[in-house]
């Protein structure tokens, strides 16, 4: 009993002496509390005929009927195909992308150039989908972007339909992820990548290792922890391609390929008004990625690489 009392006073007077910083998180934990875990009571509305007029508590139980009509409804095995292609492709390309950027960045030897081009690549990311919508228009449209303008009418070649074409739009959504996200996604990198020893280079160089040789076994090998980690990140949220991105992008002659099951959540739950077959679409998604991140970090571990738990 007293050496409870005494944890307990020790994690009291921590608590006291970082009081400042506790308080400066406090608003991220509210904001985490509200917005992320008391919606979870919601989750009840799949097992429910949710009735507005009547509320969640007493609308009628319907146990998985909810479920039984998602997983017999082809449009749902056809946006959840779309959303795996869309994410396969986005860890394919997106994922490394972060990686050499940050790699190359750190070979860099001159530190204004550096600082320069940090910037330039950061700035894509404090702009909203919304704005990049509209300068995609601008720039991609068939009938007065800049791009077709140039193919058209200087170079005389056929415009490139990357907006309203399905069979070019997946290639549309992963070009401009790569172009917003992949300077901002290099940070925590090139963070891992200053928390190798200097010196391990430099042995390397006497011993004759080139470049590419000390990228190699030294530069990757050093920041492979943060890559395993981020890549069980990633995994788990395999099902997730993000709703800003596809909702401010996609338009009605791309829904064959660009629809994906947030999208189709919001349509079926928003416009249509069936918040709980939508819910149920919604709990599916956790359960799997529930089970993809278990998944990804066991694999990681397997690998000898450090993983979350």
């Amino acid at each position: 009993m007293s050496g409870r009392l005494n944890k307990t006073r020790a994690i009291l007077t921590q608590i006291s002496k970082q009081r400042l910083l506790f308080i400066m998180v406090l608003p991220v934990l509210v904001y985490y509390l509200i917005f992320n875990y008391v919606p979870m009571y919601g989750v009840v509305i799949a097992f429910k005929q949710l009735r507005i007029t009547q509320g969640i508590l007493a609308s009628p139980w319907v146990g998985f009927v909810h479920f039984v009509d998602v997983f017999t409804d082809a449009r749902f095995y056809r946006v959840l195909g779309n959303t795996l292609v869309i994410s396969l492709y986005q860890l394919a390309i997106v994922f490394p992308a972060p990686i050499i950027v940050a790699i190359l960045l750190n070979e860099m030897k001159g530190l204004k150039i550096r600082r320069v081009t940090q910037t330039i690549i950061y700035l894509p990311r404090f702009l909203s989908w919304t704005i990049i919508a509209g300068l995609t228009i601008n720039v991609f449209s068939l009938d007065y972007g800049i791009v077709n303008r140039v193919l058209v009418e200087q170079l005389g070649m056929q415009p490139l339909n990357l907006m309203t074409d399905p069979r070019n739009f997946r290639h549309f959504l992963v070009l401009t992820l790569l172009w917003r996200a992949t300077g901002w996604s290099s940070i925590i990198y090139f963070a891992a990548l200053s928390s190798i020893n200097p010196e391990l280079y430099d042995a390397a160089h006497v011993d004759g290792a080139g470049r590419w040789r000390s990228i190699w076994h030294i530069t990757l090998p050093g920041i492979l922890p943060t890559i395993s980690i981020l890549l069980i990140l990633r995994i788990g949220n395999m099902l997730d391609v993000g709703f800003e991105q596809v909702f401010n992008l996609y338009n009605p002659a791309v829904l064959r390929t660009g629809d994906i099951l947030d999208t189709f959540v919001f349509r079926i739950g928003i416009q249509e008004g069936r918040y709980s077959y939508a819910t149920a679409v919604g709990l599916f998604r956790s359960v799997v990625a529930l089970v993809l991140i278990l998944g990804a970090n066991k694999a990681v571990k397997s690998m000898g690489q450090e993983g979350f738990f």
